[in-house]
Order: structure tokens, then C-alpha cells, then sequence
């Protein structure tokens, strides 16, 4: 479904006017901000989701109260003809595609000698190999419009090595590698590519993501806090925008002074 007003209609407008964002998991929590904050400096974006249609038909129902436009997508990010189908369908809708952010991803906590390997590839099936078949799919977009920007989503976890999420840990540090990789290969077509990595944030948790663990509490955070959806976007639309023109093949921490690099 299309959200949003006709061309001259609308209120949102600044630097990504013109432009159209693509954000996977934006259901939620720091998925739903990236996408509203894309929108309110102009972007149209592709509201995607996995399962919970209500959810991302929500998000792009805010958008398009704001002014801004949007299509709710469903697509497993794993299965990659469902993401051919939406960003080939998005593409037609919306003209094309210059901004993917790649945040989907599953939470799991459990002890690594009692991990199933169908656990640890059903994670990695959705960070990693979601964020390249996803990568795979919108390049081609960006390569004809003149350039692009490939954001991925990583995690604290990966650099602090919490225990009972090796499979996070591994999805989200080969996430960072393949982010790295593509900021190279994909340069001559003025693709960036580049990770943000949450701290402690303040959100939801799904019931299957467990308990925050002992080293995410707000005791071992410098700033002495949780960092908030809007924090983690704002970076992601300085990656995404003309103020990150520069900017590839980096590790961006938002954290809180919980993890120094």
C-alpha cells in the first residue's frame, strides 16, 4: 500500500528531498525512528517488516501524516526473492533506491555448548545474510542513480563479547566486515557503505531476546543512561545524507562511553 500526499503536497522537505530510503525491521524501536527521521528531511522511504504488517503499516500511516510518503513492504530479508520482489516493486513505485539501511536482525541469549546449529545460522540467516542479499538487490539502483548509501546495524555485544550470543556476536561482527568490504568495491559507483553500533538503547524487547544482560546496565555506562531511538538515527541520517558525503567504510560507536574505541 502507498502512504502519503501528491507531488506539491507535501510538508516534510530538506536534504534527502528526492531521494528514497529502503529500512528493514523499521516496525520498532530504532528501525520506526530511522525511518521517521529519513522521512522528515524528505525521503521517501520502504517501511519494511517481517511478519507484523499492522506494525510497519503504522510507521509509514506517521509518515504519511507528516506529509512525507512511504510503501509498507513484508519481506523476510533472508529470503531473497522476496527482497527482489520489494525492492524491484518499491523501485517502480518510488522511483528508484539511493538509501538501504540494513537493521533487521533476531535477539536470542543462549549458553554456546547448548546452542543448535539451526539457532546460529537462523541468526546469521537474518543480520548477515540478509544485509547482503539487501545490499545485493538496491546496488544496482544506486550504481544508476549516481551513488548511494548502505547503512548496516551492528551491536555492542560484538565488541564487549557478552556471553550467551555468539551467534549475535559473529552475525553482527561479519555485518561490520561486510560493510567494510563494500565501502571499497562499491566507491566507484559513489556508494558508501558504513556500520552504526548501538549501545544500551532504550526500547522494547521481544520476549525472545531475554534479559538485557549485566554489562548493558546503566551502572557501566559512562553517560550513566540508556541512549534513546532518536540518538541511534541521527547518526544514521548523517551516514545516509550529503553531511556524510565523506564518510565509508566506517564503525560508528553510539554508546555512551561503554565501549571506547
Amino acid at each position: 500500500m502507498f502512504y502519503g500526499a501528491h507531488p506539491g503536497e507535501m510538508e516534510m522537505a530538506g536534504a534527502l528531498d528526492g531521494k528514497v530510503a529502503l529500512v528493514t525491521g523499521a516496525g520498532k524501536n530504532i528501525g520506526r525512528a530511522i525511518a521517521l527521521r529519513l522521512a522528515r528531511d524528505g525521503a521517501a522511504v520502504v517501511v519494511n517488516g517481517r511478519s507484523d504488517r499492522a506494525a510497519i503499516e503504522a510507521v509509514a500511516g506517521e509518515i504519511a501524516a507528516a506529509g512525507g510518503k512511504a510503501v509498507a513492504r513484508l519481506a523476510d530479508v533472508s529470503d531473497q526473492s522476496a527482497v527482489a520482489r520489494m525492492v524491484e516493486g518499491a523501485a517502480a513505485a518510488l522511483g528508484g533506491i539511493d538509501i538501504a539501511v540494513c537493521n533487521a536482525g533476531l535477539r536470542r541469549q543462549t549458553p554456546f555448548l547448548d546452542m543448535p546449529l539451526a539457532e546460529w545460522r537462523e541468526i546469521l540467516s537474518v543480520a548477515l545474510d540478509g544485509a547482503f542479499i539487501v545490499a545485493q538487490a538496491v546496488a544496482p539502483h544506486m550504481v544508476r542513480r549516481g551513488g548511494g548509501a548502505i547503512v548496516g546495524l551492528s551491536g555492542i555485544s560484538t565488541h564487549i563479547g557478552t556471553p550467551n550470543r555468539a551467534h549475535v556476536s559473529a552475525s553482527k561482527a561479519g555485518l561490520e566486515g561486510l560493510m567494510r568490504a563494500l565501502a571499497v568495491e562499491l566507491a566507484p559507483h559513489g556508494i558508501r557503505c558504513n556500520c552504526v553500533v548501538p549501545g544500551t538503547i532504550d526500547t522494547v524487547r521481544g520476549l525472545s531476546a531475554g534479559a538485557l544482560p549485566g554489562t548493558h546496565d546503566d551502572g557501566a555506562v559512562p553517560l550513566r543512561r540508556k541512549g534513546s531511538v532518536d540518538e541511534i538515527a541521527a547518526v544514521v541520517r548523517l551516514l545516509a545524507g550529503p553531511e556524510g558525503g565523506y564518510v565509508t567504510g566506517q564503525t560508528i560507536h553510539v554508546n555512551g562511553g561503554a565501549f571506547l574505541t
